[in-house]
């Protein structure tokens, strides 16, 4: 997989939705804030499971999801601030490595959207850095549309467990407010699966 690592300015809905363009069968986790907005602009679908109020978790919850649907391709789009909540979950990813889990984290240096800053401008965190250490098969950063059209293509190849940050900018806009009903949700998309509702 390529590594692009032009700097140009990107917003997170942009990338959601150009991400998710055509998806076809792929699983979707979206984590808490920002992340579950986008998903949702993007356009609703039977296979997202949007997470509230459970900032931390979403990797997780993907780990279990690629582990009980092997056949299938899941993503998990969080923020740098969740992520950084459930840093350790790495190592539990890791240690597994399903072959068929992505983690794209939409990297805007903050708290959700504006909020507190995730650490000090001009010293970084690297956190595809972080989860290549933890024993993930892919990890990049990328920091232009043309990588977001490269992670688009291999999002549904299971060939390993893969890792990327996208680099985002702060923005103001409308939000897109995905259903809040968790039990809905989640009937939902089993129910999407194939599976009984019970």
């Amino acid at each position: 997989m390529g590594h692009i690592s032009v700097e140009q300015g990107l917003f997170s809905h942009e990338v959601v939705s150009h991400l998710l363009a055509g998806r076809q069968q792929l699983l979707v986790v979206s984590g808490s804030g920002f992340a579950s907005r986008d998903v949702m602009a993007a356009g609703d679908h039977p296979h997202n499971y949007y997470l509230w109020s459970s900032t931390g978790s979403a990797a997780m919850v993907g780990l279990g999801l690629a582990h009980a649907q092997p056949e299938q391709s899941v993503a998990v789009i969080i923020s740098d601030g969740e992520m950084l909540k459930g840093l350790s979950s790495l190592a539990t990813i890791g240690l597994h490595k399903p072959v068929n889990l992505t983690i794209v984290v939409l990297d805007n240096r903050h708290v959700d959207d504006g909020g507190l800053a995730t650490y000090r401008p001009g010293v970084g965190i690297a956190l595809d850095k972080v989860a290549d250490s933890f024993g993930f098969d892919w990890t990049h950063a990328i920091r232009s549309m043309e990588g977001v059209s490269d992670l688009r293509e291999w999002l549904s190849v299971k060939d390993g467990l893969k890792f990327m940050t996208i680099r985002v900018d702060v923005e103001d806009r409308a939000l897109v407010m995905p259903p809040r009903d968790g039990c809905y949700i989640k009937a939902r998309f089993r129910a999407a699966l194939g599976l009984c509702p019970h």
